[in-house]
């Protein structure tokens, strides 16, 4: 696989989604490589490694959050962008995620896009 294609974009947006649902972390190391990297928001330090990646989301599912989708995702290359908002009790904070793909269909960088104006 050189470059995912659509179908296996969104289905990894759909298993993302699942994972929180689930919380598991199971589907996390479905989802990442081994090398992934996860910057949420972008512009904080990153999260480097599988190991790193699956602490940063064992966290997010302590704190009870849960995803909701607000759009469509967007395929372009070998990215995939989409619309969600985080869930935490009552704070919800609208959120844009881009997952670049490996020829494998891992996912080796995520970038999560939102700031303080995105707390809804």
């Amino acid at each position: 696989m050189d470059t995912p294609d659509t179908a296996h974009k969104v289905a990894t947006v759909d298993r993302y989604v699942e994972a929180f649902e689930k919380k598991s972390l199971d589907l996390i190391r479905e989802i990442y490589a081994e090398t992934a990297i996860v910057e949420d928001p972008v512009g904080t330090d990153a999260y480097r490694g599988l190991e790193a990646v699956c602490e940063f989301y064992r966290r997010g599912f302590e704190s009870g959050a849960r995803l909701e989708l607000l759009g469509r995702p967007r395929c372009a290359g070998s990215s995939v962008a989409f619309p969600f908002q985080v869930i935490v009790g009552e704070m919800k904070i609208e959120v844009i995620d881009v997952f670049e793909f490996d020829g494998s269909g891992k996912v080796v960088s995520m970038k999560a896009y939102w700031g303080a104006e995105n707390l809804v």
